[in-house]
C-alpha cells in the first residue's frame, strides 16, 4: 500500500516487535518516520529492530523496553520516551494480549484488562503533552470487532472478572474499552490538533499464543483457524493509514474497519460508559 510521507514526524509502536505492530512500524519507518518500538522482551525487542532497519533500507527505528502490564514500568518507558523523543507525532497503541487462564499483573490487576486497557490508558496520558506540543498529532489504538463479544458492555461491579473467567469474552471486554478509551479520549481533545481513533485489522496471524498465553480450547480453535487469518502485512493497513494519511488529518473519535469509518456494537456507542470507565481508569492508575 501507499504511505503518507511522514519524514520528520516521530512514531511510538507498542508492541512493534511481532504481528501487525511490526509491520506498522516497517511501513513507517520506510516513509521516512523516526520509530520508536517499544517491547516487553529485551532480546526480543533487539533483533526486532535490527530487522527493521534492515528492511526499510537503514529506517530510523529505536526500542524502548517496557511491560504494559506493569504501571512502575509503564512510567518508566514514558518517562525514556519522553527523554529521547522532544516531539511526538503519533502514537500507535498496538500491543495486545489473550489469555486462557486469569492472571493478575504485578498491581495485581486482571492481566487482559491490565495489558489491553490500563497500559495504554496510563502511556497515552503520560505523552499527551509532548503529543500536544508537537500537534498536529495522531493516537491510533488497536481495538477489534471482538468487541461484539461483549453485547452487553462492560461489568463496572466486576472488571478484574474475579468470578466466572472466560478467556475470549474477557478479551472482547478489553476490545469494547479500547473503543470507550477511545471515544472519550477524542472528546477530551476536542478543540486541540491531537486526534484519537481505533480500528479492527481484520483477524489477523500474530503472535498471540505464541509465549503459552492460551490452552485448551482457545488455543486449539487459534490454531485450526490459522489458515484463515489475514497476514499481519494486510493486517496492519488500517493502523498505516491513520498514523499517516492526510484523508484522515482532522477525523477523531471513529472506529474504523478496513480503511473506512464504521459504527461499532451499541453497546460501544455508550458515552456514559465511556466516560465512566475513563474516571475509574485514573482511580486505578493513580496520580500521573
Amino acid at each position: 500500500m501507499d504511505v503518507a510521507d511522514v519524514a520528520g514526524k516521530t512514531v511510538v509502536v507498542t508492541g512493534g516487535n511481532s504481528g501487525i505492530g511490526k509491520q506498522t512500524a516497517l511501513a513507517l519507518a520506510r516513509a521516512g518516520a523516526r520509530v520508536m518500538v517499544t517491547a516487553r522482551d529485551q532480546a526480543r525487542g533487539e533483533a526486532a529492530v535490527t530487522a527493521l532497519r534492515s528492511d526499510s533500507g537503514g529506517g530510523e527505528v529505536e526500542l524502548v523496553v517496557f511491560d504494559l502490564g506493569d504501571l512502575a514500568a509503564v512510567r518508566a518507558g514514558a518517562a525514556e520516551l519522553l527523554a529521547r523523543c522532544d516531539r511526538i507525532d503519533v502514537l500507535v497503541n498496538n500491543a495486545g494480549v489473550v489469555l486462557s487462564q486469569r492472571c493478575e499483573s504485578k498491581d495485581g490487576f486482571e492481566a487482559t484488562f491490565a495489558v489491553n486497557h490500563l497500559g495504554p490508558f496510563l502511556l497515552t496520558n503520560l505523552l499527551l503533552d509532548r503529543m500536544k506540543q508537537s500537534a498536529p498529532a495522531r493516537i491510533v489504538t488497536v481495538a477489534s470487532t471482538a468487541h461484539k463479544g461483549a453485547p452487553h458492555g462492560l461489568d463496572f461491579n466486576d472488571l478484574q472478572t474475579t468470578a466466572r473467567y472466560r478467556g475470549m469474552q474477557v478479551y472482547s471486554r478489553s476490545k469494547l474499552a479500547n473503543i470507550y478509551f477511545t471515544t472519550e479520549l477524542a472528546r477530551r481533545l476536542d478543540g486541540t490538533a491531537v486526534t484519537a481513533n481505533c480500528l479492527h485489522p481484520g483477524t489477523v496471524a500474530t503472535g498471540y499464543g505464541r509465549d503459552g498465553d492460551t490452552s485448551g480450547l482457545l488455543a486449539l480453535g487459534l490454531k485450526v483457524s490459522a489458515p484463515f487469518f489475514l497476514t499481519p502485512e494486510k493486517g496492519a493497513r488500517t493502523s498505516i493509514y491513520l498514523a499517516s494519511s492526510p484523508e484522515v488529518s482532522e477525523v477523531s473519535g471513529k472506529y474504523f474497519v478496513k480503511g473506512k469509518p464504521r459504527l461499532p456494537s451499541k453497546a460501544a456507542q455508550d458515552d456514559a460508559a465511556a466516560k465512566r470507565l475513563w474516571q475509574i481508569s485514573e482511580e486505578l492508575v493513580g496520580p500521573e
